[in-house]
């Protein structure tokens, strides 16, 4: 049985899940690579639209991969990507983190990415990660630090847009700033192990700034970010319309860049 969800800042509003499905096991997860091989099983919790997830499925084959998410869009929108790229070794399943349905020391590698930024109790949620990892497995997890992102040029609405997603976060009592605390909370949960590095998203091509700064735009007036925003009187709809205007100048700008850095861990033990 699913818990109740913690708030999740993002939702699943189009824009958000065309952020998501852009990701890939090369771009996302790169840091996993070396410690993948055929015939390993996987379980990607909290797998979004699941186009990592299909990655993996590729590429541990004939390894058992099993993607798993609390929302019932993202699970529709992963098992419609799983009909047209059929992977006969993927799943796609509901679950909850804190409650996995896997037996005690079953699973090769558990993977989540950008999950435990979202989390009340992320060391929880890395202690039933490291329950079901079998002796010599691995739990590998990426998050970005929402307080290290960089941009140029300077624009005052994308400094407010980042003092607002914090403020978001602390209303629902979470990190935003995870990234940088990936490592300490895998200790806690307990493990003998944890190897931490850091990998960046930067979007500086004309294209690549369209992209980043049209989904935020819409984000910012029309996703969760934005009903959450109003729900606690932090932001009403004509600042968050000057946030995505923001976005939008940014996206013009011929110099502009937007650095999203993440932290990452591999733990075992």
């Amino acid at each position: 049985m699913l818990g109740p969800p913690d708030p999740y800042v993002h939702g699943h509003h189009r824009s958000v899940l065309a952020a998501h499905s852009w990701r890939t096991l090369e771009n996302s997860a790169a840091y996993l690579l070396p410690h993948l091989r055929p015939g390993l099983s996987v379980i990607d919790v909290g797998c979004g639209p699941g186009t990592i997830t299909l990655d993996l499925a590729e590429r541990v084959t004939p390894g058992d991969v099993v993607g798993i998410d609390a929302a019932s869009a993202a699970l529709d929108e992963a098992r419609a990507r799983l009909a047209e790229q059929p992977r006969a070794n993927c799943r796609f399943e509901a679950g909850d983190v804190y409650r996995l349905d896997v037996v005690d020391g079953s699973v090769d590698v558990v993977h989540a990415h950008q999950l435990l930024q979202h989390l009340r109790d992320p060391v929880a949620a890395l202690q039933e990660m490291r329950r079901v990892v079998r002796p010599g497995g691995i739990v590998a997890a990426r998050d970005a630090d929402y307080g290290a992102m960089a941009w140029t040029p300077a624009d005052p609405q994308l400094d407010r847009w980042s003092e607002l997603y914090h403020q978001i976060a602390a209303r629902n009592g979470v990190d935003a700033d995870a990234g940088r605390h990936l490592a300490g909370w895998a200790r806690r949960a307990g493990f003998a192990s944890v190897a931490a590095s850091t990998s960046s998203w930067t979007f500086t091509s004309p294209e690549a700034r369209r992209w980043w700064a049209g989904l935020w735009a819409e984000r910012a007036i029309a996703s969760s970010f934005a009903e959450q925003a109003r729900a606690h009187g932090l932001a009403g709809a004509a600042e968050l319309e000057e946030i995505a205007d923001g976005f939008r100048r940014w996206a013009e700008a011929a110099d502009g860049v937007f650095i999203v850095p993440h932290g990452e861990i591999v733990a075992s033990g």
